[in-house]
């Protein structure tokens, strides 16, 4: 029986939901990847509303930045989630510094939410969920086929409801911080930026599981004929 190579692989003919679980738990990094993506950022923000100053929300967010970093090095492992932090605090600092404005610190991420949410809503529209690519990205044979996944119909619909869980997210957070930016209310953006990042991720993580969980969605034959599904090892004759 064919299976996803890699640890934690799973059953080729298992539902597409059960597929989907472990091929984002590669992608994503599992929670060691989320929490190192959140944590300096949470920093930078609890700092900022405390003291009012960005340079010393910047150096706690760069101190922890640095210490993860040094972590994965010793350990020989990728810095991409480390990466992902660093980028969000840099641009969020570089905009308070810019301007002079604090609330300004929260621009990036406003605006990152509105074409972050219009993205994924169009990838629905258009059969592109971009879910499907976190899918595809922990498919082991990825750099093979990075568009595999599109093969199995039944894999592209369950995407795209994950896909609208996003969407949803992404609308909440600009929704509750727009208002708060235009009004400069900056100690509520702090309370947003916080509330509306890892717990947020975290519900709309849940809500995908439930999603996932509930679902028994079995793999749709690809246009081709082949009863494979993507990221599955296909049968060769004896």
């Amino acid at each position: 029986m064919a299976t996803d190579r890699g640890a934690g692989a799973v059953d080729a003919h298992a539902p597409v939901e059960a597929l989907i679980r472990h091929r984002l738990s590669v992608a994503l990094g599992g929670w060691r990847g989320s929490v190192e993506t959140a944590v300096p950022t949470v920093a930078f923000v609890l700092i900022w509303v405390w003291q009012h100053r960005v340079g010393p929300a910047v150096a706690a967010a760069a101190v922890l930045t640095v210490v993860l970093a040094a972590v994965r090095v010793a350990q020989r492992q990728s810095l991409q989630f480390v990466f992902s932090a660093l980028v969000a605090t840099a641009l969020a600092a570089f905009f308070a510094l810019r301007t002079g404005r604090a609330q300004d610190a929260f621009l990036p991420g406003i605006l990152g939410s509105v074409a972050f949410g219009l993205g994924s809503l169009l990838s629905v529209v258009v059969r592109w969920p971009v879910v499907g690519f976190l899918v595809g990205a922990g498919d082991p044979r990825a750099s093979e086929d990075p568009f595999g996944w599109r093969r199995d119909a039944g894999l592209v619909r369950v995407c795209q409801r994950l896909t609208m869980v996003l969407v949803g997210l992404y609308a909440v957070r600009v929704a509750v911080m727009l208002p708060l930016y235009l009004a400069g209310r900056v100690g509520w953006l702090g309370v947003a930026k916080i509330g509306l990042g890892w717990p947020a991720y975290v519900l709309a993580v849940a809500v995908m599981g439930w999603l996932l969980v509930r679902g028994h969605t079995p793999h749709a034959e690809p246009d081709d004929g082949e009863l494979t599904p993507p990221g599955a090892a296909p049968a060769h004759p004896d």
